[in-house]
């Protein structure tokens, strides 16, 4: 009796738990379909998950995640869903449609073709599938026409033609990987990185792709994309046999190129810029992109410290790898520094011509003009045999050396004792003009704040005042101007 009882309860017990295990299905498949129509595609995945887990049986609810995994873009799991359907329902047309579809865009033509042709033999006017095949008999005849283009070594036109062919095929990996290879055979690497990146999107486990991808962006010069791609790489495999040791060279040459900007913008330590920019030469004997920016740093760098001649040829090296205009300025402030005018403002032309509105060629090519007029008159760093990165302290303590040599009690009257009164003036009025933040800034920009001709020199510049006050002169003064 007792037996009997506990089986009864046990079956009611069993029916309780299904039935509230159906509701709970029934629910998130009603949430699923709700959050499907308002586009909150995660949301509705999420749930049409769990209906899956608690009824793995039912073949509507393998085809609703589908739809929302073809949605999200993931078409190899849409395939697996859409597959398991057929599994349970063969004669599930819609699925047969949707999967064909997914096999056409994915370049599968003869497995797409396969389903269309079942969906016709069960309904012959089915109107998805035959246009379906409208799309795809042709698209794999143009397929013919590519192996012509690439016998014939036309690269041009078959990348025109696969492009036409992904209309019908975007999803296809191989395809974009094809075009990928006629974009370098045709020197468009940008256009081969483009479709290798697609790639590695379309396929989860492309560590193919990454490998190309890396590659790529580090012939383009481009160091810190090609070292984020090939670490994508190595997320997927760790030890593969070309990322690793690709990753190993890149993040040694990142590394020494991140030391060298930060040298010469941050610390402004120029001697380990040029340090840094040296060993990325002899460390990247090859890719000619990834040296012009080892010369760009070794021109700037050298610039700064006044090594002009230094600094032109590695300006110079850099330009014969790529003429764009952010280094055709860095040559003119080259040659500017070194004070050869007509070549910087040719260079500041070139880069005009490149680019009419970049305001450093610009402000650039008037500065070089200034001080090439300039140099025709008084320049008061070489009066004063200082350059022009002198600081205040080196500037006065060349004065006084000057002012010393020159002084016209040191010489006998004449000529000799004329030619140093003139140089005395010039020495006094470079001192004047150096030690004066307003006046050294307008000289620099090419304007000279003593010039009587432009109505700003100063009253009263008396050049023995100004070696008193600087000097605490020991000489008698007894000079006399005639």
């Amino acid at each position: 009796m007792y037996g009997f009882l506990l089986m009864v309860l046990l079956d009611f017990t069993l029916d309780v738990v299904g039935s509230v295990s159906q509701l709970e299905i029934n629910k998130h498949l009603e949430l699923g379909r709700e959050f499907l129509a308002k586009g909150h595609l995660q949301d509705a995945l999420s749930h049409y998950h769990a209906a899956v887990e608690g009824d793995p049986t039912n073949y509507l609810t393998y085809y609703k995640r589908g739809t929302v995994y073809l949605a999200l873009g993931k078409a190899k799991f849409a395939l697996l869903d859409l597959e398991k359907v057929l599994e349970l329902k063969a004669d599930f047309t819609p699925a047969r449609v949707q999967r064909g579809n997914i096999l056409l865009k994915q370049g599968n033509f003869d497995k797409a073709e396969i389903d269309f042709q079942d969906v016709l033999f069960v309904e012959p006017n089915n109107k998805d599938a035959l246009y379906a095949l409208d799309r795809l008999y042709p698209t794999r005849e143009d397929m013919k026409l590519v192996d012509e283009y690439l016998y014939n070594g036309d690269h041009a036109s078959a990348v025109q033609q696969i492009t036409r062919i992904l209309e019908v095929c975007p999803w296809s990996s191989s395809l974009r990987e094809f075009r990928a290879e006629m974009h370098v055979a045709l020197g468009d690497y940008m256009s081969a990185i483009s479709d290798i990146r697609s790639t590695t999107k379309l396929l989860s486990d492309n560590t193919k792709g990454f490998f190309k991808l890396s590659t790529w962006l580090y012939r383009l010069g481009q160091v810190d994309e090609a070292l984020r791609e090939i670490r994508e790489c190595l997320k997927l495999d760790p030890d593969h046999k070309q990322c690793f040791p690709f990753y190993k060279k890149i993040r040694k040459i990142n590394k020494l190129l991140q030391d060298a900007e930060t040298a010469l913008e941050d610390t402004k330590d120029y001697e380990a810029c040029v340090d840094s920019g040296r060993r990325v030469l002899t460390q990247e004997p090859n890719e000619q992109n990834v040296r012009f920016l080892a010369f760009q740093y070794l021109c700037k760098c050298y610039a700064a410290t006044s090594e002009t001649t230094n600094a032109i040829d590695n300006c110079q090296e850099a330009l014969k790898i790529r003429r764009e205009p952010g280094a055709i300025c860095d040559s003119a402030e080259a040659y500017l520094a070194a004070e050869m005018f007509d070549d910087a403002i040719r260079e500041f032309k070139d880069a005009l011509e490149i680019d009419p509105n970049l305001q450093r060629a610009k402000q650039g090519l008037q500065k070089a003009q200034q001080r090439q007029k300039q140099s025709e008159s008084r320049d008061y760093y070489k009066i004063l045999g200082v350059p022009r990165t002198a600081n205040k302290r080196d500037i006065i303590k060349a004065y006084r050396k000057a002012a010393q040599k020159w002084h016209p009690d040191n010489f006998q009257e004449g000529d000799e004792k004329k030619r140093a009164q003139k140089k005395f003036i010039d020495i006094a009025a470079a001192k004047e003009v150096l030690t004066d933040d307003e006046k050294r800034a307008k000289f620099d920009q090419g304007e000279d704040p003593l010039d009587p001709e432009s109505g700003r020199h100063q009253q009263g510049f008396n050049p023995f005042q100004e070696f008193h006050h600087f000097h605490g002169s020991p000489f008698q003064f007894k000079f006399h101007f005639n």
